[in-house]
């Protein structure tokens, strides 16, 4: 079979398919772009092989189709390798003249045609290994474009060199960013198909054209302010399993988030970046409202941090590190830590600004965060924001970058970002000419109530990927103040967080390590290996289970259907009540033995002791984007 060269086709142009037919017969698999039909790639389903080929009339006539917009990559799961293709998608809209898209399904597509060579116990595992792909692309929200390189900010593009859009999109792409690059580099583990491979960000696109008016005519001169945040996939998981840093310098929960401003063919952006605090720390759960942060006597808080601080400040330059948690309890022993490896970290680019977030604002005083505002300000002049003119002409540089972070990075994080986005947004609009400087932006009612919906959505989307539910105090977000219906509400996500970050999140976390190839299924597991998903609960697990099931029933039972309301009935609902109370109370005291624990990469025990801050599984995949490390 005639074999096609994808290099020679493409030449500088390095535009992915967007649209492609799938083939499918017994034996096959052929992927056949519309907008070149001459270029097929062939998927043998027997012994699992690709090939780039002509397209010669090959397809059989009796082939299923369907329209597909993209390939994800391939994963080897129990079952031989399953193909990840993108079926439905949606237009976010444009980023400087190029298309974002939405994915929002993905189809899971088994090589082989039959399971029958796996044993039971296989198939069940291979089912839930495809159960958690699925739980993961179902989470929002992913997104890619076929001509633009989102993992990139405006700045950053622009210092590229002249032949970096010749580089294959997902060869080239932040690394940091990309969520599926395992399962890309096992898709091109033979030859390069890169004009099928769809690199993929985690995180946040909201695209607004928007026109002020001036007396009641809106202004023909639109623009467009777009917030684009990207969350790093290293270190990536869940929010009370993935806290603190890596040996390497990765730390939770880091998130880029981009404000865009286009306008007339000027483009300008201003950067934020959050993260978790980088110390070895972790807050497992166990039952309790709020576990407590225990900072690991560890001797290598300085090193790990040093590497953070050397990365973040070879790609952003100067760095604001704004601390909002508390200065009190557990927070206040991380604070005071973090604060000490900072100096002793010795940065001249780093300066450390401590804010005790709840302390500043508590009984809804939120109108005090304008004094941190007003701490930075001078900082946040000096740094800039970056500025393309109409003619390509370069204004200005962003030469420094704002890291917040709270105990998650999540709620109070994203109320001080917004803030500091609000000031940059006004100044690029002034600059502009959109906002005169006399014309107080706030008092365009309709942008801002924009501003701060986008926001607020931002928060809700951010938690949701790592916590679970929607962010707490998004009120103040959406309002610009805090109320009681907003606290009622965070109420009820901070007890659904409770669930799911207890019950819920070790199946999520598995499932990001299995996406990310942090776990890679192995020849023989559950036959002459064991199964690393079925894990035998504890005594204590079963026993306290059903001894509160039981009390529970007899409770409702001496409750609701009694005789009569005797002595002996109201002594027994007494009993029962005491039985549930201490039962609860017991269970709380042992809550590691009932908590959702990840099963694949474990990294510390059910007695919620970590046994060495090192023990990560390795990931060859991080990329450095600065000079190597010097201590």
């Amino acid at each position: 079979m005639e074999t096609f060269d994808l290099k020679t086709e493409s030449g500088k142009h390095s535009k992915l398919f967007d649209n492609l037919n799938l083939y499918t017969t017994n034996e096959s698999y052929y992927l056949q772009p519309i907008e070149n039909e001459s270029v097929l790639l062939h998927i043998d389903r027997l012994n699992q092989d690709m090939s780039l080929q002509t397209n010669n009339g090959q397809i059989p006539p009796t082939a299923n189709m369907m329209t597909i917009f993209g390939v994800l990559g391939r994963i080897k799961l129990l079952a031989g390798y399953y193909l990840i293709v993108i079926t439905e998608r949606k237009l976010m809209g444009q980023i400087c003249g190029h298309d974002i898209w939405k994915i929002e399904n993905v189809e899971i597509i088994q090589f082989p045609k039959t399971l029958l060579h796996l044993t039971q116990k296989q198939e069940e595992a291979n089912k839930m290994y495809v159960s958690m792909l699925k739980h993961v692309f179902s989470t929002p929200d992913f997104y890619y474009s076929y001509t633009y390189d989102i993992t990139y900010s405006l700045q950053r593009l622009h210092n590229t060199p002249p032949d970096f859009v010749t580089i294959p999109m997902f060869r080239r792409a932040d690394p940091r960013f990309i969520w599926n690059s395992y399962l890309l580099e096992q898709f091109c583990i033979v030859q390069d198909l890169h004009k099928f491979c769809v690199p993929v960000i985690h995180g946040f696109v909201s695209i607004n054209p928007y026109s002020f008016e001036y007396n009641g005519v809106p202004d023909v001169n639109t623009f467009t302010w777009t917030i684009l945040s990207r969350r790093s996939c290293y270190r990536a998981g869940t929010r009370l399993y993935k806290r603190g840093i890596e040996s390497t310098g990765d730390v939770a929960n880091f998130v880029e988030t981009e404000q865009i401003v286009e306008f007339d063919g000027a483009q300008s952006s201003f950067v934020q970046i959050r993260g978790s605090i980088p110390l070895f720390w972790h807050q497992y759960p166990n039952l309790k409202l709020k576990p407590q942060p225990v900072i690991i006597p560890a001797e290598h808080h300085l090193e790990a941090c040093r590497k953070h601080l050397h990365d973040i400040t070879n790609i952003y330059g100067n760095v604001v590190m704004v601390n909002l948690i508390d200065h009190k309890g557990r927070e206040g022993e991380l604070q005071q830590k973090f604060k000490t490896i900072i100096d002793d970290a010795g940065f001249k680019k780093v300066r450390y600004e401590a804010y005790d977030f709840h302390r500043e604002c508590k009984n809804m005083q939120w109108h005090k965060l304008n004094a941190l505002i007003d701490k930075i300000s001078s900082e946040q002049d000096q740094f800039r924001f970056f500025l393309l003119d109409k003619d390509r002409k370069l204004v200005s540089l962003q030469t420094g970058v704002f890291r917040t972070n709270c105990i998650d990075c999540l709620d109070r994080t994203n109320v001080v970002q917004s803030m500091i986005a609000w000031r940059s947004l006004s100044n690029i609009l002034q600059h502009f000419g959109i906002i005169s400087e006399s014309r107080e932006i706030r008092g365009e009612v309709s942008f801002y109530r924009l501003f701060q919906r986008v926001w607020a959505d931002h928060a809700d989307h951010i938690s949701i990927q790592y916590s679970g539910t929607g962010a707490l105090k998004t009120d103040y977000t959406r309002t610009g103040k805090r109320t009681y219906v907003g606290a009622l509400r965070d109420g009820y996500n901070s007890l659904l967080r409770y669930y799911k970050n207890n019950l819920k999140d070790g199946f999520r976390q598995d499932s990001i390590d299995l996406l990310l190839g942090k776990y890679v299924t192995r020849e023989g597991e559950c036959v002459s290996e064991v199964c690393p998903l079925k894990t035998s609960p504890s005594w204590k697990s079963i026993m306290f289970q059903m001894i509160l099931l039981f009390a529970i029933a007899m409770f409702f039972a001496n409750t609701i259907f009694p005789a009569e309301y005797s002595t002996s009935t109201c002594l027994s609902i007494f009993f029962w009540g005491a039985m549930i109370f201490v039962t609860m109370s017991t269970i709380i005291y042992y809550g590691s033995e009932f908590v959702d624990y990840p099963k694949l990469c474990p990294r510390f025990s059910r007695e919620n002791e970590i046994t060495h801050p090192f023990d990560e599984i390795p990931d060859d995949e991080h990329v450095y984007l600065g000079e190597s490390f010097e201590a």
